[in-house]
């Protein structure tokens, strides 16, 4: 196994542990923490720079959280269709990263088909509503990552934090 594919192992769950985990709403949760707006307020607009994820010392949101750093115009992400997406992942406590598409080339994606259970269920949820062209910071509390059925590299129960860039909806 190469790095590459250890890397997108990293990102994503096997149907049957995804179906396993408990659903949470989709949206930005505005009563989540202080947290909200200030990991956006320092990640960078410009799309053609990889973000960076500041470490965060507020405590974890017990909900996904999603901020808009940059709303897109273009197709929405909805259920049922695949979102190619760039993204840095990121422990939320720390802002140490533990994967990122842009490692793999600046044009690099990674298709999600939302609604399918492939990837972590807050990732997912978290794309969802996206526009093409924007960027968004998914906060997510460790029940909706991997809890403690983690992949190597992941400690059990971790927060995470990832900012995703969508550039196309198939």
């Amino acid at each position: 196994m190469d790095h590459r594919t250890v890397r997108r192992t990293l990102l994503a769950l096997p149907l049957s542990i995804a179906l396993s985990l408990p659903l949470a709403a989709c949206g930005n949760e505005e009563s989540a923490g202080s947290a909200v707006g200030e990991v956006a307020a320092e990640i960078s607009t410009d799309l053609s720079v990889r973000p960076e994820v500041p470490a965060s010392d507020a405590p974890v949101p017990t909900e996904l959280v999603t901020e808009d750093v940059v709303v897109g115009d273009g197709a929405e992400a909805t259920e049922g269709s695949t979102a190619q997406v760039k993204y840095v992942g990121a422990f939320y406590e720390t802002g140490e990263e533990f994967d990122a598409s842009w490692d793999r080339g600046e044009d690099e994606t990674l298709p999600v088909p939302l609604g399918a259970g492939l990837v972590i269920p807050g990732f997912e949820q978290g794309i969802e509503g996206m526009q093409v062209g924007g960027r968004r910071v998914i906060t997510i509390p460790s029940d909706l990552a991997y809890a403690d059925q983690p992949p190597a590299g992941i400690p059990v129960d971790a927060d995470l934090v990832f900012v995703v860039d969508l550039v196309s909806v198939d």
